[in-house]
């Protein structure tokens, strides 16, 4: 018998130290489904609204404001995503993940029964702070409910869903849209929410895995907050303006000092919203950057690939989103079999490192996109994003994981959303700057080599000219909107012009491409630093091959086994 009462043989944890113990395999199950119910709706509400946005900036009188109805969204769900984390490893998974449900569907409703775009902002906002639980608490449930060594199983399916709702949003909201209303697509979440909350109250146990204190870090949460929005809108605002404009430039700049800022607050807080201390692992720190970067390839990549589609192919909205078909096939084939792999051999540095190189393959061969590259070759590029994409969605987590201490799992796996998020973010501001001055710099050119008089080729690169191109890079039918445009003396050079304006298009989305490769290519090194530690057999094992900080009061006494001292520390 060794101190404190425990034999390191006959210890056995409580259902508090380790959520899976007295839970059935049916009952994980039927957890795991509600699970990606609630997950499947906060990918879902990334592209549903999209194709309805048209409609509703008509009927609301709001196309001044439009791009705040997804910007707000993007926003709040992507500030709140570390507090949610902290709080379910403080107060458990249930009551947060049930409460992040809740405030979720209650902002779709009001969504849905908005009357100005005010007031469609003001509830996406709230809508977008309970979307932020969603990614994070779920994922870490599956990290409760199954040990290092299983989850792999199951990580993979999350990327699966990502791929699903990628593609079924843009289709669900054409559809109801058309033949609902454009209120439909804020009122389907609610009975899938429903669901969710019905089996997840009933069968998911209430587990709280808090640290030594429960005190919240108001301070840090307040720097944050101000920091992130600062940051985020002055990246969104990079759209529409230059970086030297005070609220592009000036709103980063204030975000990145307010990003130091909290970086102190948190050396000091005794209960941090991110424990810096983790960031010492270099399993950890590695993995981190690498999904950073690769998140950074990934959506700054394939931003314009829809909007290629559509203006060059002639796809209408719809069709563009199954023309991303190949690319979510191959992530979400990728996805499943990685976190299979990962949990049959235990191994995963070398298949992150791998499905990054591949990404970056992929993209590198996006680079040659021309106007007269076959959609199918484009198909095959996508194909083979997609397999390298898929693992970088499911294997992080289980790493992540791994290789953190049970009761900081929460607030670990929320980080790694977090900043997933923010690359895409930044990526897509550094994208819109390549394409637009890459679309400038071809455009000449291009309408030259297709045979458009000297005339028109000046009356449409003029700043202020009476053929302004601007508002033309995002219109399929060219050929009707530029004869309304076009002297009647010209009207026979507009297949020319389309052709020159293709051209253009091709070789500035192309161009946007090779963001993605250094992406890639830092990611990939990241990936190459990535310490493999053993995936462990128990949530209540010590984190191995790393030092982990003990948890205040978790320290083992003189022959007190580390993993009865850790379990104690989780279960207090």
């Amino acid at each position: 018998m060794m101190e404190g009462g425990f034999a390191d043989s006959e210890y056995i944890p409580t259902l508090e130290e380790d959520p899976a113990l007295g839970l059935s395999q049916r009952a994980k199950m039927e957890i795991l489904f509600a699970v990606m119910l609630g997950l499947f709706l906060g990918a879902l509400d990334q592209t549903i609204v999209g194709p309805a946005l048209p409609t509703i900036v008509t009927q609301l009188s709001g196309n001044d404001y439009y791009v705040w109805a997804i910007t707000i969204y993007l926003l709040t769900s992507t500030i709140s995503v570390p507090f949610w984390g902290k709080l379910s490893d403080i107060y458990g998974r249930k009551p947060i993940f049930m409460i992040g449900i809740v405030i979720f569907l209650f902002g779709s409703a009001l969504s849905g029964l908005s009357q100005n775009m005010g007031m469609l902002i003001l509830f996406r906002g709230i809508q977008g702070i309970g979307a932020g639980s969603l990614f994070p608490v779920a994922l870490a449930v599956i990290g409760d409910l199954f040990t290092p060594q299983e989850r792999g199983k199951y990580q993979g399916l999350f990327g699966a869903v990502f791929g699903i709702a990628f593609v079924a949003g843009p289709l669900i909201g054409g559809w109801l849209t058309e033949n609902l209303s454009w209120h439909a697509i804020f009122y389907v979440n609610i009975p899938i929410g429903i669901v969710a909350l019905i089996v997840i109250q009933r069968l998911l146990p209430t587990v709280k895995t808090p640290s030594a204190t429960r005190n919240f870090d108001l301070l840090g949460g307040a720097i944050f907050t101000v920091a992130m929005v600062f940051l985020l809108v002055g990246l969104t605002n990079k759209q529409f303006g230059e970086w030297t404009e005070p609220t592009v430039g000036g709103f980063i700049l204030v975000g990145i000092i307010g990003t130091l800022l909290f970086i102190l607050a948190e050396s000091r807080a005794k209960e941090p919203i991110i424990p810096l201390h983790l960031w010492t692992g270099r399993t950890y720190s590695a993995t981190m950057v690498s999904v950073f970067f690769a998140a950074f390839a990934f959506f700054g990549a394939i931003v314009f690939l829809p909007r290629w589609f559509q203006v060059v192919e002639g796809f209408s909205p719809t069709n563009s989103g199954l023309a991303a078909l190949p690319l979510m096939v191959g992530l979400i084939a990728s996805s499943i079999v990685s976190g299979l792999i990962v949990s049959r051999t235990g191994r995963y540095k070398w298949l992150i490192a791998g499905s990054v190189a591949v990404m970056g393959f992929a993209v590198l061969l996006m680079t040659q996109l021309t106007q007269d590259t076959p959609v199918p070759v484009v198909w095959l590029w996508m194909f083979i994003a997609g397999l390298g994409v898929g693992p970088t969605f499911s294997v992080p987590t289980i790493v992540i994981q791994n290789a953190v201490p049970f009761r900081e799992l929460g607030v670990a796996t929320s980080n790694l959303t977090f900043f997933r998020q923010i690359g895409g973010t930044i990526s897509l501001a550094f994208v819109g700057t390549i394409f637009g001055t890459a679309f400038a710099d071809n455009l000449v050119p291009q309408m030259s080599a297709a045979g458009v008089p000297a005339p028109l080729i000046e009356g449409f690169t003029k700043s202020g000219g009476n053929f302004d191109l601007s508002q033309l890079t995002g219109v399929g039918n060219l050929p009707q909107v530029l004869a309304s445009v076009i002297p009647p003396q010209f009207q026979s050079a507009i297949p020319n012009i389309v052709d020159g304006i293709h051209g253009a298009f091709s070789l500035a989305t192309a161009q946007t491409f090779w963001l993605g490769v250094v992406g890639a290519v830092v990611s990939f090194v990241a990936a190459l630093a990535i310490k493999e530690i053993p995936l462990r057999v128990s949530n209540t094992d010590p984190v191995h091959g790393e030092a982990a900080p003990a948890a205040a009061g978790a320290s083992a006494g003189p022959g007190v086994p580390e993993s009865v001292a850790t379990s104690r520390a989780i279960g207090d």
